[in-house]
Order: C-alpha cells, then structure tokens, then sequence
C-alpha cells in the first residue's frame, strides 16, 4: 500500500506538472524563427546569420547582428516601461507621443548656433534675442529629456491612480494631446544640427572607451544602454520590494490595498518611470537621427505592448518578465529583419506582426484558462 504524503492532503508532488517557466517558451520561440529564417535564407543562396563573402574573416554576419539589436534598442527601452505598467494591470498608448514631445523639447536646446560658419538654418530660437540658448552642454537636453518624460509620465499616473480614470483614457488623452503640442511646439517644422556632443550620445564608441578598446562597438550605444537598463529593472522587479508591490497590485489590487501597500503612490511612480524610459529612448533617437521630427514614435506604443505581450507579459496584470519582454523584443527585431532579409514587402511585414500579437494574446487567454482549471 503506497503511503500517503502527510500535511498535503494525501497528495503527492508531481514533477512531470512543474510549469516550465514563460521565457523558456519564448526563447524556444526566437530560436525557430531564426532558425527559419537561415533556412529561408540558405534556399536563395544567402545566409540570414552567418558570414557568406569569403573575403571577411568572421563566422556571422556582424552587420545583421548588429541591426538587429540596434533597430530593436529604441523601442525596447519603451518596452520597459510598458512592461512595468502592464504589470500592475494599467496601459500606457501615450508612450510614443511622448517620445515626439520629448525629441523636439530636447533638440532645440541641444542645437548648435553655426552649421559650415553659417546661421543654423534648422534653428529654434532667436540668434539675436536668445543666441544663448545653443552650444549648451550636454547635460542640458539630458536633464530637459528626464523632465519633460517625468511630467508626462507623473500627469498619466496622477490620472489614472487618483481621477480612477481608466488607464486606457487617461493615456490615450495624453497621447494625443502629446502629439499636438508637438507639432505645435514648431508648427510641424523638424529641428536639426544638435552639437557633436550631443551626437556622440547615440552615435559614439561608449562601450569602446569603458573597455579601453577591447569591446569596439561603435554607433550601438543605444542598445549598450537597452541592455543595461533591461538588466536594472530585471533585478529591480524580481528582488526589490518594488517589483513585489508592482505584481501584488496587478494580481489582486483589493488584496494589495488590504495588506498595506499604498497604491495609488505606487501606480504614480510606474507611470513616472514609464514616461522617463520614454523620454530616454527620444534622447537616443534623435541623437542618433541628428534630427527631430514631431512624427517622431508614431506607433512606437504599439510596437512596445507588442514586444511585452510576445515575451508573455499578461494584459491581464500580474505576469510577466523584463526578460521575456527583451526576448519579445528580439523576436520582433528577427522578424523585421528575416522579413527584409527574404525581401519580403513591408505591407506583408506589418500583416505578419499584427498576426504573431493575435497569436500571443490567445496563447496568454488560454494560459490562463488553463491555470484556472488546475
């Protein structure tokens, strides 16, 4: 007679039942369609990862490699932010409006007054009344970029935690509003020739220098900084009270309330750090870019939710990972560029994305399904 496990109710624990974890899944996932992609690759005589030209000395393709995280950086750094606030059950559409606000505010005060001994043709403020206003350091627009994705952030969170607005409402007020006074802040006119400083922020060797020439990897500074960031708040929501609050709250707000946690504050802060990440991403896009634009992160939104939900972040609240979402992030880059690699038309490209959100979106639905069965 087979004896009873004591304290558990004659159950038993089962190994074969333990769930595997979510990223698992998702790197299995990016793997494939890499995998897919090099075989799609290999049948028109190319190599999607691997070097073909017999002339470079390199086993992969450095420059795929190196557009694939690049092309991902920008829009994953938002992709942080959104994860964090789609954990505690919120949604945040503002995001990319915010990076147009944001670009323009911060070019004009990072612009330089001479373009070739000339006027700069591109300027915003008046030589001759404001001349002060350009050849600032850098460190101007930096700090100019954390305030204006603060404010921002800081008016999405007061909205949403003390009005009760729905966060669907209270971030898509923002979105179009912040889209407005970014055109409005020029009339729609773009804002171009920042300083070599400032351009250095994007385009510049950062990791070069910290390694003293070892690790050369210049123009990717911002996927340097998406890596970083992604690692900081990896450890913040997995073993800080922070990220313990953020999930409590999006599990089971009424709970979180009843144990203690103050969250209309919390909720004020995520939406805080949401908007900075914003604000950081529009610093590099258009240090990388050496111009601002007011259409600037039309969509990016999107494209962020996108990346979380791919790496499994629940829209549901309360699940989810920094790590899945920079996995998501790949997945979506390895498509954009296996799509470009095959030649494949970008409506086709777009068609693909909006299937492959669908498709993870159903696979969350039934992941929870199936968690409230068992």
């Amino acid at each position: 007679m087979a004896k009873e496990a004591h304290g558990l109710g004659g159950l038993k624990y089962d190994p074969a039942r333990k769930a595997r974890a979510p990223e698992w899944n998702v790197l299995i996932a990016l793997i494939a369609m890499v995998v897919i992609f090099e075989i799609l690759n290999r049948l028109n005589g190319g190599s999607f990862l691997f070097n073909m030209r017999a002339n470079v000395p390199a086993l992969f393709n450095q420059q795929r490699i190196d557009i694939i995280l690049l092309q991902v950086a920008v829009t994953g750094i938002i992709a942080l932010g959104v994860t964090q606030v789609i954990v505690i059950g919120g949604i945040d559409l503002s995001s990319g409006s915010v990076v147009g606000l944001t670009a323009m505010i911060v070019m004009s005060f990072a612009q330089t007054a001479l373009v070739n001994g000339n006027p700069n043709p591109k300027g915003y403020w008046n030589p001759e009344t404001m001349g002060y206003m350009y050849d600032l350091p850098v460190i101007v627009p930096i700090v100019v970029s954390v305030i204006v994705g603060l404010a921002c952030g800081a008016a999405n969170g007061l909205l949403v935690a003390y009005t009760r607005i729905p966060p669907f409402i209270a971030t898509l007020g923002m979105m179009v509003s912040a889209r407005g006074a970014s055109r409005w802040y020029t009339n729609g006119d773009p804002i171009s020739f920042p300083t070599e400083t400032y351009g250095k922020l994007a385009n510049g060797d950062f990791l070069g220098k910290l390694t003293f020439g070892i690790f050369h990897w210049e123009g990717q500074n911002p996927a340097l900084i998406f890596i970083l960031l992604a690692a900081l708040f990896h450890v913040v929501m997995t073993y800080t009270l922070y990220g313990k609050r953020s999930y409590a709250i999006g599990s089971n707000e009424q709970a979180a309330r009843m144990s203690g946690i103050n969250v209309d504050r919390h909720k004020l802060l995520v939406y805080t750090i949401a908007g900075v990440l914003s604000a950081v991403a529009a610093l590099l896009l258009t240090s990388k870019n050496l111009t601002a634009q007011a259409g600037m992160g039309m969509q990016y939104e999107l494209d962020a939710i996108a990346m979380a939900v791919i790496g499994g972040v629940s829209l549901s609240g309360g699940r989810g990972s920094i790590l899945g979402t920079v996995l998501g992030a790949m997945i979506f880059s390895v498509i954009i560029s296996g799509f470009t690699s095959i030649n494949l038309g970008a409506y086709y490209q777009e068609m693909v994305k909006g299937a492959i959100i669908v498709g993870a979106v159903i696979l969350d639905q039934a992941r929870q399904r199936k968690r409230m069965r068992s």
